[in-house]
């Protein structure tokens, strides 16, 4: 989703490095996310992980990416709508400290 934004806003091929550094963030806010596999799409999480700024960059790239994601990768949208209908994240995978 970021590519396409990118692509479109930014007029570049590949990522320019706002949008390397928001995926950066957004893979690392995944990868620490309680829920792991078991979560439900960020918009119905019950845990907001991403700082305010982040959040408004990465909800402008879905309100543009979003609906052009049907026609490019419609796999990844069928995929992304079964997450949707989930009701509530599977509960929280308990992590070991990291060091």
């Amino acid at each position: 989703m970021i590519s396409l934004y990118c692509r479109h806003h930014h007029h570049d091929r590949k990522l320019c490095n706002e949008c390397v550094e928001l995926t950066n963030y957004a893979l690392e806010r995944l990868r620490k996310c309680p829920f792991g596999e078991g979560k439900t799409v960020c918009a119905k999480c019950p845990v907001h992980c991403y700082q305010p700024l982040m959040r408004e960059k990465i909800r402008a790239v879905m309100r543009y990416a979003g609906p052009r994601m049907t026609l490019r990768h419609p796999f990844l949208t069928l995929f992304h709508f079964i997450d949707k209908m989930r009701k509530e994240p599977v509960k929280p995978v308990k992590r070991a400290i990291e060091k």
